[in-house]
């Protein structure tokens, strides 16, 4: 299914079967290249929380495991990202910006495949983040992201929804060739991009966010 420039879509995470982020985001293209997305500052979001308010990060994930969760409203507090979702990879491709909406660098999200779906009155991409990144800069120079993080949730795997490891460092090194030659999208392509003045910020998360996973 394509999904038309300018609509609506929810790019939804999940964690071991869970909603975990529901983030609002304009279509800017749907074509070969893959489905281009823009997530524009202070866009409403849902998250998930553990009952005391406390996130994922901030705390040990042995810890976390053991909480009960809740889904909570949150903002988008950072610049808008122009996010790639590919035709094909286990991948997404993220463009970070300065406040001042300049390109700053690229960031290569590691996630299962993305699954589409379309309701009519709201559509999404559902995607299972498995944690490890790759963190790009603009002369093409790069580092791994979250390997402490990758490490720590792979030695609870009664836990943790990513059942090969090798699969994930195996992903990113595909995309690391593809960085060093400087191929698409790390080309140049759509660094300069600037979203449509005529887009507005979603005043809430659309109603249909909690609908199943797709997956």
């Amino acid at each position: 299914m394509g999904f038309d420039p300018g609509r609506l879509v929810v790019y939804r995470n999940f964690s071991a079967g869970r909603l975990v982020n529901v983030r609002p985001c304009r279509v800017v293209s749907d074509d070969e290249r893959g489905l281009l997305l823009w997530l524009a500052p202070h866009t409403p979001m849902i998250i998930e929380v553990a009952v005391d308010g406390r996130g994922v990060r901030n705390m040990p994930f042995a810890e976390w495991v053991t909480l009960e969760y809740r889904l909570a409203p949150a903002t988008w507090s950072g610049p808008g990202i122009l996010k790639l979702i590919p035709v094909e990879g286990e991948h997404s491709v993220w463009f970070f910006r300065t406040a001042d909406g300049a390109f700053k660098n690229w960031y290569v999200n590691l996630e299962e495949h993305a699954v589409r779906w379309d309701d009519g009155a709201l559509a999404g991409v559902d995607v299972v983040d498995q944690d490890l990144d790759i963190e790009v800069m603009p002369d093409r120079s790069w580092r791994w992201k979250d390997e402490d993080e990758f490490a720590e949730r792979l030695a609870l795997p009664e836990h943790y929804w990513v059942p090969s490891p090798d699969e994930v460092w195996a992903e990113g090194r595909r995309v690391i060739k593809k960085i060093e030659a400087g191929d698409f999208p790390f080309d140049g392509t759509w660094t300069d991009f600037r979203p449509d003045p005529s887009w507005p910020v979603p005043a809430e998360v659309p109603a249909g966010w909690d609908r199943p996973g797709a997956r």
